[in-house]
């Protein structure tokens, strides 16, 4: 079954606003297992509008509309939806009745535009929207299932994953589960050389690769009857995936970040975290923040961007900075010992390095960066070249660190397993 994304709105065309729903969609008609072939963005015009949207419902089975379904005049999304599917619209008297409490419980006054998002193609399915005025609609046409959702990402996700997905997965016969192996340290070419074959030879399950940055997830999808017989058809697969890739494996948890698997890892064995971070600039702490519950293994982040910070705060000696630099495998060394000094921490990570855009020279140029991990005085440090703009070099940064801090953990206790401490 084919699936077809519109995002509606004319400040997604300019640039003002980045597209975080199309990806979402994306990502999520995936894991249902639905094939997207095209997507494609519009601006807040009938005409456009509805030339995309006959294409779509005549080359896919399925059309996810976001956005463009609020109270003005350039909101026109449900009446070129209905156009389409050749529906009138009238009013549906519990949308308009829940927009009225909605207001009602905020002490606002609506005014007579509000009421224009209660207008229902007739014969649509209303999904409720438990986070703002707009609901959803279903128009089932003899072509294609369209599906219209509202642009903000809070009213969107909720109503997609309550709503959408039960519905999509009534439309296909029997089930379709998917399982995602999160891959850290791997390339993208590396892990799809290693799972060819699997590709190659694939019928039910599936199995596609996807880049992050810093990551490569596997997504193993299975159609059957039922979700047992589903996840039976997965297991197996997940399994060999397993053996091929180890302990770069952090997670086959779909919720599982890289960063939670780290927390994870130093909560399980009792130890303590600490950072100094030059470029990355408090990116690492502040993603490793993010995972409820780090304040039982987070103990301080350093932010020292100059070399006299690198000297008062952790103890990079001068000579150090002036013989071999700020970004270098001896410095990045240092700040990690020095780190561990200062806060007593089991486990610290350094990251120094040239981000860019400027900055950069024939020896060390820009992306060029040093992370240093000590886990209870076992040093290591790896040196990286990273390519992108100064926010992807200090995004792939932060992700190699902890995949480094991750792997770090790991072998210092596979040490201590086999008497090797």
């Amino acid at each position: 079954m084919t699936v077809e994304l519109i995002s509606v709105g004319t400040e997604i065309l300019l640039g003002n606003i980045v597209n975080t729903n199309a990806a979402y969609l994306a990502e999520k008609c995936a894991g249902l297992g639905l094939s997207c072939y095209f997507q494609s963005v519009v601006g807040d015009n009938e005409e456009r509008l509805t030339m995309v949207l006959q294409s779509a419902v005549e080359r896919s089975d399925v059309v996810i509309l976001s956005g463009g379904l609020g109270p003005t005049e350039d909101d026109l999304t449900k009446e070129v939806a209905a156009k389409v599917c050749g529906r009138s619209l009238c009013m549906d008297d519990k949308s308009k009745e829940r927009i009225a409490e909605f207001f009602a419980s905020r002490d606002i006054e609506p005014t007579e535009n509000n009421w224009k998002q209660a207008q229902i193609p007739e014969g649509a399915i209303v999904l409720d929207n438990d986070n703002g005025t707009a609901p959803g609609v279903i128009i089932e046409d003899e072509r294609a299932k369209v599906i219209l959702l509202p642009g903000p990402p809070n009213e969107l996700m909720p109503m997609f994953e309550d709503k959408v997905v039960p519905y999509l997965e009534r439309l296909a016969p029997g089930v379709i589960v998917s399982q995602t192996v999160k891959i850290c340290g791997v390339g993208e070419s590396k892990a799809e050389t290693v799972v060819k074959d699997l590709i190659d030879e694939q019928t039910n399950p599936t199995i596609a690769t996807y880049a992050k940055t810093g990551e490569v997830h596997i997504r193993v999808t299975a159609s059957a009857e039922g979700h047992k017989e589903a996840r039976k058809l997965i297991k197996p697969v997940v399994k060999e995936l397993k053996n091929r890739f180890g302990n770069d494996i952090y997670s086959t948890e779909e919720d599982t970040t890289l960063e939670k698997a780290v927390v994870d890892l130093l909560l399980a064995n009792d130890l303590t975290f600490a950072c100094a971070e030059s470029c990355t600039g408090g990116l690492l702490a502040a993603r490793l923040i993010n995972v409820p519950g780090v304040s039982d293994v987070f103990k301080a982040g350093f932010v020292t961007y100059s070399n006299k910070a690198k000297r008062k705060s952790l103890g990079v000696k001068k000579s150090t900075l002036q013989k071999h630099g700020a970004v270098s495998k001896e410095t990045a060394a240092e700040m990690t010992k020095g780190t561990a000094f200062v806060t007593k921490a089991d486990v610290t990570v350094s990251v120094t390095g040239i981000a860019g855009p400027d900055g950069g020279t024939p020896d060390k140029p820009v992306g060029l960066v040093y992370i240093g991990c000590n886990v209870k005085g076992d040093v290591t440090v790896k040196k990286y070249q990273f390519n992108g703009n100064r926010a992807k070099v200090r995004e792939a940064a932060v992700a190699a660190a902890l995949s480094l801090m991750r792997g770090c953990v790991l072998e210092y206790f596979s040490k201590v397993t086999f008497g090797k401490k």
